[in-house]
């Protein structure tokens, strides 16, 4: 099974935006060898891009020259990813990625290159060409999101209309050359939140991964994603954004609490709702070497046991190589890890305003035992007793605290001292 568990890994986009090249990716994949494979991450993936030349920060350039090959299909650009010479596409770099015992994957648009359509570029496998499947059509009246069969937001693709003759092909023929290069992620942007406009591409798409002879992970982007389609998603992706793009600034933090409690119970072997990438550490490197996450330590917790307990993929978006020991000790915990593996059943128990403060009450269990997590996400410093009845628990228990290893009985009720964005988790036997 592709997924069996959440997927853990580091991606370029929070750090270098579309501008990453190929020296970073290496040193970054390097550093999770020597690192952090041994605590179960292993994905590196390449962000949007990584076929432009001119790319240089988090911006995108309107109608700019990107490479293409002969078939339509986008190809590294040999200025940044100079291993991908003579046509050898990101072959020799995932080589090096896999080599160090890790795997690798490549963001993508969905659609096809506006070059090769205005040019009428091939496509493997049929005499039609780039022109004859692509489709532009413009946001209809009333819709609640701004859609249109191109992305709004990036001039690089039209959308493909999977019902003319060519588009199957095209791409069956882009998923044939991502297996040759070994690819083993795929993160599909401008597909997740529009639906319903574009299920067929995303169905052609990952019905394209399924049959291209090698296991890729299928992530699709951006959110938020449509619960009421869940169903869907899970049946045709590994990973979707439930949110947009994830920042180092509170609200964004606060608000995914309402996002993780609607889609936990939709978290299962194979599909796994995404709260995005882990702004931790090293950020915004494009624009400034010295660029820092703006997350106190107390919310570097709250991100990582919310995104553990309800079994988001773990993604790390920091540059690795600048990590300081806190940060490199925020990644290692194995009990937290471990709960990111094992819990099942993650699910809110309440959320309620006690003394001045907004308390959250997560639980899950495993073979190990129950694990409850409390979060303060208010703005007062306050101490809260949870009875435990509340877990449905009848009886005394010994309990692990998970980020400081501390050890308690508690008889009746947890009684915790919280800072503001603060939280506690712990393993109840």
């Amino acid at each position: 099974m592709i997924a069996k568990t959440a997927p853990m890994g580091w991606n370029s986009w929070d750090c270098y935006g579309a501008s990453v090249d190929e020296a970073t990716v290496r040193k970054n994949a390097e550093y999770m060898a020597k690192n952090l494979k041994q605590y179960g991450w292993e994905y590196i993936v390449v962000d949007i891009q990584w076929y432009e030349p001119s790319a240089d920060n988090n911006d995108y350039n309107d109608f700019a020259d990107i490479c293409l090959d002969e078939y339509s299909r986008v190809i590294p650009a040999e200025n940044r990813f100079p291993s991908s010479k003579g046509g050898k596409g990101f072959k020799p770099l995932a080589d090096y990625v896999h080599s160090l015992g890790l795997k690798f994957g490549i963001h993508i648009m969905r659609g096809v290159p506006r070059i090769a359509v205005h040019g009428k570029g091939k496509i493997k496998g049929t005499n039609k060409t780039a022109r004859d499947i692509a489709s532009v059509w413009v946001q209809r009246p009333g819709e609640e999101f701004r859609v249109t069969n191109s992305c709004f937001w990036n001039t690089d693709m039209y959308g493909v209309d999977t019902t003319k003759e060519g588009a199957k092909e095209y791409y069956d023929s882009i998923f044939e050359l991502y297996a040759s290069w070994g690819v083993d992620f795929i993160k599909c942007d401008d597909i997740a939140r529009e639906l319903p406009h574009h299920e067929e591409e995303l169905k052609m798409i990952s019905n394209a991964i399924k049959n291209c002879g090698r296991d890729m992970v299928f992530s699709v982007s951006p959110g938020p994603s449509r619960l009421e389609r869940s169903e869907f998603y899970k049946q045709y992706a590994n990973m979707w954004r439930i949110t947009d793009d994830f920042w180092d600034e509170w609200h964004f933090l606060y608000e995914m609490f309402e996002r993780a409690e609607k889609w936990s119970i939709h978290s299962g072997a194979g599909h796994w709702p995404d709260a995005d990438m882990l702004p931790i550490g090293p950020i915004r490197q494009c624009y400034d070497k010295n660029g820092w996450t703006k997350f106190t330590h107390d919310e570097l917790y709250t991100n990582l046991t919310l995104w553990s307990i309800m079994r988001s993929p773990l993604i790390i978006g920091g540059e690795m190589t600048g990590f300081d020991d806190f940060t490199l000790k925020l990644v290692t915990n194995e009990n937290i890890l471990k709960m990111h593996k094992d819990a099942r059943h993650s699910h809110q128990v309440w959320r309620k305003e006690i003394d001045g403060s907004e308390y959250v009450l997560w639980t899950a269990v495993s073979k190990q035992g129950q694990y409850v997590a409390i979060f303060n996400i208010g703005e007062s410093k306050g101490k809260i007793s949870i009875p435990l009845t509340d877990l449905e628990i009848d009886e005394s228990v010994s309990a692990l605290e998970l980020w400081t290893g501390e050890r308690a009985q508690f008889d009746s009720d947890i009684t915790v001292e919280l800072p503001p964005h603060a939280t506690k988790v712990f393993l109840l036997k």
